[in-house]
This record gives structure tokens, sequence and C-alpha cells, in this order.
């Protein structure tokens, strides 16, 4: 509460709802674990201003809270007959912890431990007391606990002065000063901190300052204690000299050797520089927290950027390994880090206080007014480190961790810098840094498989590049041919040096895992896709969301894996093999969830952009999945992008193990959002993946549908032959199968491939063909689609009244049939017609209609289309800017589609047609 109101659990932020939520919580915190009546709540959050049916609404507020704060077992809200009762431990509230450390530091004896209890005190204040609360009750209690801090702080200086670390508080005291210019006790801290600082005269001036200023805004003379400490630093007495110095200081120079091969990383190395500038010259500490994943090279940016600063720091640099992730069983104890600084700083052995709190207290003495770097490598948690931090110092602590170290940041102000791989330039400087550009130039080949296997890692390219100096007749073709295959890559780097072998290294991590989140890892290697959002890593794992998405934090906070936007995750290629490799006998169970999982949630998606696809039947999702529910076609789309390489890994494993019927309702799923997007060859990879799972299926109609799907893909992309191939085949198939509607659906699909191959008359054949057979079933939405196929066929052929006639009819039943993508298709065939006939204004005004609506489904591939035909209408009405903007957007579009040759001949048109003039 000292600051704005938050609750923090698992070093995450817990939500805590709206502002009179928090205002209600605030209340029950300030009475920790004593009855607040109901009536004594309302009062304290409304004021005057009650609510109707006052404690129905107090209760509300409790029960949600009470769910809120039901995450933390030793958190308990109860109602009891005097009122309602927060019960928790007063260290996990900041004011009540405040309060304490308060108390215990005025009543200690030992000058050290008093300023560690104040230090750690008012570090618990982040800012202004219920900084996002506004009550009239609130704003009594947040003066009142002002004047707290202001107190404690005054006392903490009180006994820093005793210390002998004036030096320390001269500039908070004359800031303080500043704000409070009638405040005698600063002002005489402020003196005496002046005076042995060696500035007597402003000590004195001082004085006069706040006697002028009393006399003129109070009417009063400075008091007995403000008099007296002037009078001795009049006269120079000796109550008023510093306290005896210590023993002199040690310079320490303990960082490691500089790292020999480091390259690139500068905007991480000016995000560490930035946080030591911005909090550096506001003199408090600053902590840069550096996550990554093992052998990412977050020691070495730490070393690198420490030598390049090593001027900053003229009163030495501190280092020590804490271990929190290597070979050794256990990281090291903070007691035993800080003995070895004390040690550094010249402390004999026999001065070394036995007590952590004690020699954290003596650390922070000696670092007090020195401007040093402390680094903490390798730390195991945040609990670790914040022992090891000075308190109000000038120096500068670094804090290396495989862990993200949340309450750092979120409690000591820690800046963060998250480390990711080298970019491809970066790697290939390492690499070349290592073997020598002759070595690099003479097999180019091999050092792009290196490098790819490698993924960025500065570790595995350092393992690499270490074979092959110790053996260079290997040669690095044999090396990245032990790269190439996934299951051998993790073999081929290891080393018998556990830090210098990449499955040891990451095995540390692991370590640190409970085994829920150890089974969690372990699935996600097996995960299809590259990266994996939170509700398919929920049906993956086989847990409910909301602890899936815990697990999934806390693995980011390992840096086991990253999280992206939309609070999806990705692992690292290499992190990812290593957690395939994690033993569990939940893998293939886990498969199929996820992958009926993305069947059932992509059905969803499908029948939202297409709710007049036939259906089929899918078996009914396992125990524990939850599809997604995708609430329009919009957020169809979106899922759709997301999820695409997920989904064709998916089909693919569906392949490998043998789920044949869920690899093609996969196919079938995804037919309508490729037809949308225009991703032609991914359509065909989805659909050559479905033909042969329908083969193995034995399944006629599937066979059907597959061979139809890709035929009429193989054609979009010019693949004409196949395509013909593969339609025939189908119907040969309906024919014998006397699957009637799937005979239809085929002859359209021949209409529509003939008519690219501009055979216009087989084309017709087919369109009546499958109008025929549509009408004979009784399916008016089919009909209607033929009715325009038969309408474009026509006008191919030059009958425009038929064609007219036709798409006029499809055009009444396609919206009948409330068949928005067939309607746009109908009026896209009408502007043909039109266009055909010279009546380019009614052409115009069809296509921009189909326009509307094709822009409204997300149909992107059809949208180049009708933009190009609106293009040429212009240019026929001499509307050129029109034209030309129409052609501009219809060229982006085929050149995103990879649709080179429409793209140029759009081009062509846009430079060398002129517009015709009006009426020409």
């Amino acid at each position: 509460m000292l600051g704005a109101v938050e609750a923090v659990h698992d070093g995450a932020l817990v939500d805590l709802g709206h502002a009179r939520q928090r205002c209600v919580l605030a209340v029950l915190l300030v009475e920790a674990n004593r009855p607040v009546p109901g009536d004594l709540l309302l009062q304290r959050v409304w004021g005057g201003q009650l609510p109707k049916r006052g404690r129905e609404v107090v209760h509300g507020y409790v029960s949600r809270l009470r769910t809120v704060l039901a995450v933390d077992t030793e958190v308990g809200l109860v109602r009891r007959s005097t009122g309602y009762v927060l019960e928790v431990p007063e260290r996990f509230v900041d004011l009540h912890l405040f309060r304490q450390r308060v108390v215990e530091a005025r009543k200690t004896a030992d000058d050290v431990r008093a300023l560690e209890l104040f230090d750690d005190a008012l570090a618990l204040w982040r800012e202004q007391a219920f900084a996002d609360l506004d009550t009239e009750w609130l704003a009594a209690l947040r003066v009142t606990l002002e004047v707290e801090r202001q107190t404690a702080e005054a006392d903490r200086t009180d006994v820093a002065l005793r210390r002998g670390r004036h030096g320390e508080v001269l500039a908070a005291l004359a800031t303080h000063a500043t704000e409070r210019p009638l405040d005698e006790r600063v002002a005489g801290q402020l003196m005496l901190a002046l005076y042995r600082s060696g500035r007597q005269a402003d000590a004195l001036e001082c004085y006069h300052r706040i006697r002028v200023r009393l006399a003129d805004e109070a009417g009063v003379d400075p008091g007995p204690a403000l008099r007296r400490t002037y009078e001795q630093i009049l006269n120079a007495a000796p109550a008023a000299a510093a306290p005896a110095s210590g023993t002199p200081r040690t310079v320490p120079r303990q960082l490691p050797t500089r790292p020999a091969w480091f390259v690139g990383r500068d905007a991480e190395l000016t995000a560490l520089s930035a946080a030591v500038s911005d909090k550096a010259s506001a003199g408090t500490v600053v902590v840069s927290a550096i996550a990554g994943a093992g052998g990412i090279g977050k020691t070495w940016l730490a070393l690198w950027w420490a030598y390049q600063h090593l001027a900053d720091f003229p009163d030495g640099q501190l280092f020590v390994d804490l271990q929190g992730f290597c070979a050794a069983d256990e990281p090291i104890p903070t007691s035993t880090a800080v003995r070895g600084f004390l040690y550094a700083l010249g402390v004999a052995p026999d001065r070394i206080p036995p007590d952590l709190h004690a020699r954290t207290a003596l650390f922070r003495s000696l670092v007090a007014d020195q401007r040093m770097l402390i680094v903490l490598d390798n730390a195991a948690d945040a609990a670790q480190v914040t022992p090891l931090l000075p308190g109000e110092s000038p120096s500068t602590v670094l804090v290396t961790s495989r862990r993200q170290l949340a309450s750092l940041i979120t409690r000591h102000g820690a800046g963060h810098v998250r480390l990711g791989t080298l970019t491809d330039s970066e790697a290939r400087r390492l690499l070349t840094g290592r073997l020598g550009p002759a070595w690099i130039a003479a097999e180019p080949e091999a050092v792009e498989q290196l490098l790819d296997a490698c993924a960025g890692l500065p570790l595995a390219l350092g393992i690499i590049a270490g074979r092959a100096q110790a053996d260079p007749a290997v040669g690095l073709a044999e090396l990245a041919a032990g790269l190439r295959n996934a299951t051998d890559r993790l073999s081929t780097l290891t080393d018998d040096d556990p830090a210098g072998s990449l499955p040891a290294v990451l095995s540390w991590s692991l370590r640190a895992l409970t085994e829920e989140q150890a089974r969690v890892f372990a699935l996600l290697g097996s995960a299809p896709g590259p990266d994996i959002g939170p509700e398919a890593a929920a049906a993956l794992v086989g847990l409910p969301l909301a602890r899936t998405t815990a697990v999934l934090r806390a693995l980011t906070e390992l840096s086991l894996i990253d999280r992206l936007a939309a609070g999806r995750h990705r692992m690292h290629d290499l992190v990812r093999l290593h957690a395939k490799r994690q033993p569990h006998d939940d893998v293939m169970p886990a498969l199929r969830r996820i992958v009926g999982f993305f069947l059932h949630t992509a059905h969803a998606g499908d029948r939202v952009l297409d709710p007049h696809a036939t259906p089929f039947d899918l078996e009914p999702p396992a125990a524990g999945i939850v599809p997604l529910s995708l609430a329009d076609e919009s957020d169809a789309l979106a899922w759709f992008d997301a999820e695409h390489q997920s989904l064709l890994d998916a089909q693919r494993a569906a392949m490998e193990h043998g789920w044949h019927r869920a690899a093609w309702q996969l196919a079938w799923t995804l037919n309508t959002f490729h037809d949308r997007r225009g991703r032609l060859s991914d359509a065909i990879a989805f659909w050559r993946n479905g033909l042969t799972a329908a083969g193995r299926l034995g399944d006629d109609a599937a066979e059907i549908a597959a061979r139809r799907r890709l035929g009429l893909a193989l054609a979009r992309t010019g693949a004409f032959d196949e395509a013909i191939a593969q339609l025939h085949d189908a119907l040969a198939v309906a024919e014998t199968t006397g699957a009637r509607r799937d005979e239809g659906d085929t002859h359209h699909i021949l209409a529509m491939v003939t008519d690219r191959q501009d055979d216009c008359q087989q084309a017709l054949h087919h369109a009546m063909r499958a109008l025929e057979v549509y009408r004979k079933l009784g399916d008016p939405t089919r009909e209607a689609t033929a009715l325009n196929g038969v309408g474009w066929c026509s006008a191919r052929v030059g009958d425009d009244t038929a064609a007219r006639e036709h798409c006029l009819a499809a055009l009444e039943l396609h919206q009948r049939n409330e068949d928005q993508d067939g309607a746009a298709e109908t009026l896209d065939s009408l502007g043909f017609i039109a266009h055909r006939t010279g009546d380019h204004e009614t052409a115009l005004s069809h296509y921009r209609q189909a326009l509307k609506l094709r822009r409204a489904l997300g149909h992107t591939y059809i949208v180049a289309d009708t933009l190009d035909a609106i293009g040429r209408t212009c240019a026929e009405l001499g509307r050129a800017d029109e034209a030309k903007e129409a052609w501009l957007e219809a060229h982006k579009l085929y050149r995103q589609q990879d649709r080179p040759d429409d793209a140029d001949r759009v081009e062509r048109q846009r430079r060398t047609q002129r517009a015709k003039p009006a009426g020409a």
C-alpha cells in the first residue's frame, strides 16, 4: 500500500479489480487481522455518499476479493459477528512491515543493525501511500503515514550521522531542507552534515536562513536543540565533530578475464548504459537484471559492459558466481557470498560477523559512499540476491540469471535486459572470429548449415568452433553433418566439461522445476508448430487454462521459453530438442489432445467463415479439451493466421501417428481460410496430406473432396495438367459411387479450371452439368453458385443475354440464402458482363459492390482481381486517377500473394495504358 495498492503473488501482479474494490481492500489491510464492521467499511470507502443497499454492495466486493486473494493459502477473508476480518501475516503487508522494522530499528543498540532495519523499512515505500486511490479517509491516513515516513528518515539520519556517514546523507538532507524549510530537525541534521564535510560557513548560513524564516512565517525563534547545534558548530565543539574513521578501505578488482570472442549485442549494451545513467544521476542503486536461457551469453554481456566502464567505478569491482544454475548441487549461500565480499574489502576474518544480517549490514556500511560495480552472476532467485544489494550508495549492481527476477524489478526498481539469441550476422562474426576468415570462406555451405543448426546460441557456436580448432582434420562439413539430424544434434554439442556442454547447461535449469512444470516442459517440446497459444498449451498438457498459464509463466521466468505477443510462447530450437529428450509417457495422449483441440477449433472457425459449407461429423473432443469459440469472421481469420503453421504441423503429426481421419478433416477445415487469404501453396500442402490420409482411410467421399480441392488449388497456381488429372479422377470416383453432390461439385470446379485455360465451351459444359445435378438434388445454395457459373461461362462464349439472366437469378437466390460470398462472386460476374457490353458505369457499380463484400469477408485473394477489374473499368471511363489507385493496390496484393505474372500485368496497365476519354 506504500504506493499504488497492489498485490504480488509468485512475482506477478494480482488483478485486484477496479478502484472501489481496491479501496475496500485497503481498509481491510490497514486493519489487518482485526474486525472491521460493515458500517465502518462503508463510511471509510464511500464517505458521505453511501450507495443504495450498502451492505449488499460491501458483501459483493468482499466476495470478489475473497476469490482474488484465494491464490495464497496464508491469506483469508472471513466474516464474523463483529465485522469482516482480513487474516494475513503482517509481513505480507508493506505498511505493517514498515512499522515493525522502524520499531525494531529504534529499539536496537547496534547502529549497523539499526541502519539495515531503517533501510529495509524505507525501501518499502514506492511512492505516496495509496497513490492510485482517493477517499477522505485515505487522504487523512496518507498525511499520517507521510509523517511516519519522514520521522523514520530522520531517525535513520541520526544513526548515520552517529556512524560518521555524513557524506552519504548530505544530498538527501539538502533536498529535505528545501522541501520542508521550517523543519528544525532536518535543519540541524543538515548543519551537522555540512560541518563534518568541512563546510562550516554553509552550516552556519543554514541556521541563519531557518531562523529568519521561522521569525517571518511563524513568529518564533529556533528551539533549544537547533540552537545547541548552532553553538557547537560555531565554537567547533567536539560534540559536533565527526566520529573517528574506520579501517582504510581496500580497492577490490574481482572481475574475471574480459570475454575473448564477444560480438554484437549493441542494443543490450546501450540499454545497460542507459539504465545506469538514468538511475545513477538520481543517486540511487542501479540493479540491472540480465535474464536469458543457458548458454545465451549473459555473463559475457555483463563482463563486456563492465570492462567498457571500468573508469566509472574508481572504488573497485566485486564479482561472485552465485552458482544458481551449474553442476553444483546447491547455489552458493548468500552468507558465503557476503563473506567473500568482506574479505575483498579488507575486513579481517576474525572481524566478520557470523550472522547474515550483521554481515550484510557491515557490507552495506563499507560500500555506502563507494562508487563500485558489483556483478552478481548466475543468481538462483531474487532471495539470493537481495541481501547482496548495497543500501543508499552510488554503486551499480549487475545481476545475471536464467530467471527474470521479477521481484527485483518490482520491489527494487531494477532495470531489465532480456537477452535473446545472436542475429545471423552476429553469429557469423562469432564463428569467423574463432576460426578465421579463410576457414569460413573455404567451406561456405557447411558454415551456413552450422549457423542454421546453432540458431544463434553462443554456447552452441562456441562448442562447434572449439571442436573444429581441436581437430582441424575433421572439417566443418563433418561437424555440420552431425548437426543435420535433430536427434543427434544435442549429442554433437556435448563436451566433457559440463560448463561447455549444451545438454548439461540446459539440464541445470530443470533442477528448479516442480514435477508439474517439468512435465509441461517436456510436453511443450513435442508441441506442433513454432510457437503455442495458451489454450492450445492447456489442451496439450491436459490442465485447466489458469493452471497452464501459471506454469508457462514459471517456465518463462526460468528463460526456458519466450513469451510472445498475445500470450503465445516459443522455445529455442535447441531447448526444444532438450525438452523432447526428457522422459515422459504422456507424449502420445498429449499430441492426440492438441490435434483434437486444433481440429475442433478449426471446424468452428470454418463454420463461421462459411456457414453454407458441407458439414461433417467430428468425434467428440477428449475429456478436458475446450475448443475455442470464435465469435465472428474477424476472430476466426485472426486465429487461423496465428495458428496456421501449428495446424500444418498438427496435420503432419496426425499422419505420422495414423490419425488419418483427423488429418483429412484438418485439410477440409482450412479450405475456406486458404481461399480467403489466397494461400495456394499452403492449400496444396494440406490437400496432398489430406489425399494421402483419405487413401489410407479407404473413404471414397474423402478422396473425392481431397482431389477436387487439390485440383482447384493446383489450377490457381497454373499447374493445369495435374489439376485436370486430379479433377477427372475425382469425377470418376463420384460417378462410380453415385455421389451426386460430389459429382456436381467436381463439375463446378472443372468449369472454373477449364475457363482459366480459355476452353470456354468445355467450361460451359461442366457448369451446366453442375447446375443440372444441383437442381435434381434440390440444393438452393449450390444451385445459386451453379447459376452464376453458367452465367459467367455464357458470357465467355459471347451469349450475354443468357449470361445476365443466369447471374441475376443467381444473385436473387444468394441474397435469399444470405450467402454474402456467393453474392460477391455473382456481382463480379455481372460486372464482367456489363463491361463486355460497354455499360461501364453499371460494371463499375457491380464491381464496387463485390469489392465491399469481399473486403468485409477478408477475401484478399479475390479482392486483388476485383481491384484489377475496377481499374480497367475506370480507365474505360476516363477516370485515370481512380484506375491508378485501384491498380496500385491490386499490384501490392498480387506481390503479397506471390502472383508475379498478375503483378507485372497490372503494372504494365498502369504505366502504359492511357485512360480513354469518357464516352469513347
